[in-house]
């Protein structure tokens, strides 16, 4: 019997997990209302097991989101075909906008601990809150998770 590659080079919860730590950058797609794709990339951080984003509430994203939920966002690196990785994730937005301050705020300090650990304890405070004062919060609610490693291959394609 063969073996899926498929099955050969999907990540391990553990394995995702870890990608996802290493990444620095987000890719977001989102409908347009003529049905095109709109794309862009983004900071992140993980919340309450779900990855996030924040952007402005004011943003193309924001409007795109508001009127279709569906969002599919993507990691991924590698140089050369044998180091490829990434993970594909479809699903559902979740918007905290200015009616949720507290949850805008969670997701700011979130994302720039994870992005900025240089600010200083004394100005993290100030700093996320002036982040937060004109963004929306994503959170993704994943439908379908799809995850590459041609590591994991060993060189034999």
């Amino acid at each position: 019997m063969t073996t899926n590659r498929r099955d050969l080079i999907r990540m391990t919860d553990v394995d995702l997990a870890t990608f996802i730590e290493e990444q620095k950058s987000l890719q977001v797609a989102c409908r347009e209302r003529d049905g095109s794709i709109h794309l862009s990339t983004l900071w992140f951080a993980v919340v309450d097991d779900l990855l996030a984003f924040g952007t402005y509430s004011k943003s193309q994203k924001i409007l795109n989101l508001q009127r279709d939920d569906r969002i599919t966002v993507l990691l991924e690196d590698g140089e050369t075909y044998e180091t490829l990785r990434g993970v594909m994730i479809k699903g559902r937005a979740v918007l905290r906008g200015q009616d949720n301050p507290d949850g805008v705020r969670e997701v700011a300090r979130a994302v720039m601990r994870r992005n900025q650990p240089e600010i200083p304890e004394e100005f993290f405070e100030e700093a996320s809150e002036a982040w937060a004062a004109k963004r929306t919060a994503v959170l993704i609610r994943p439908e379908k998770v799809v995850s590459w490693d041609h590591t994991k291959l060993d060189g034999v394609y």
